[in-house]
């Protein structure tokens, strides 16, 4: 399969997922939940004014907030949950599965692990994503990882294969399954099963230091 039908599997999944477990299931997302996250996912991709703020925070996160509360208020849960699983709006389909594979499976699980689970999915539902998450994995790791205090990272999948990133002088190896490094590395560190090795000062920096965009 393709990032894009990967993408959209993983929107359809979330969507299932997110009609089982209704509008006020917890969610890792702090603060939010299924009915927030769910009306963050239609703004992100249908209203373009208030994406900047997403990233940039400020004045533009707080139109953005606006805009949010006012899509969730102004909608029911199934019709927000239907306007996600619509898919992205035309112009945005070309890009399909290099902005939003690793965004919807990191929602997955954000909905899926929101009361305190961090069992990993099997195998064999996700290991066709992981595959395309772990391949994404180099520049873009080495931007969320920026701002850490002087960590030269490695990533490690459980049968060795390891990526190293670089970025500084003190050597930290993270290993875990790919959705579970992905997870780790968009903030999700306390759901995220993964193992840090390295010096126990470079080792609590990557636990606690910033990651993100």
């Amino acid at each position: 399969m393709t990032n894009r039908d990967l993408a959209q599997l993983e929107r359809g999944r979330l969507c299932d997922l997110l009609l089982v477990v209704g509008p006020d299931h917890p969610t890792l997302c702090e603060g939010w939940t299924t009915a927030d996250l769910a009306a963050h996912l239609v703004i992100r991709e249908r209203k373009p004014l208030a994406g900047p703020g997403i990233v940039a925070g400020g004045r533009l996160g707080a139109y953005t907030e606006k805009v949010r509360l006012a899509t969730k208020d102004g909608s029911t849960y199934a019709d927000l949950v239907a306007r996600v699983r619509s898919g992205p709006p035309a112009l945005l389909r070309p890009l399909d599965g290099a902005i939003n594979l690793s965004e919807y499976f990191i929602h997955l699980e954000d909905v899926r692990r929101g009361e305190g689970t961090i069992e990993p999915r099997p195998v064999e539902e996700v290991g066709d994503a992981e595959d395309a998450l772990w391949a994404m994995q180099g520049r873009r790791t080495k931007f969320l990882t920026r701002t850490l205090d002087d960590i030269d990272l490695t990533l490690a999948l459980p049968d060795g294969e390891a990526k190293a990133i670089g970025g500084g002088s003190r050597p930290v190896t993270l290993t875990g399954r790919p959705g579970e490094l992905t997870l780790f590395l968009a903030g999700r560190r306390s759901a995220a099963a993964v193992e840090l090795v390295g010096a126990d000062d470079a080792v609590a920096e990557v636990r606690t230091g910033k990651l993100g965009i």
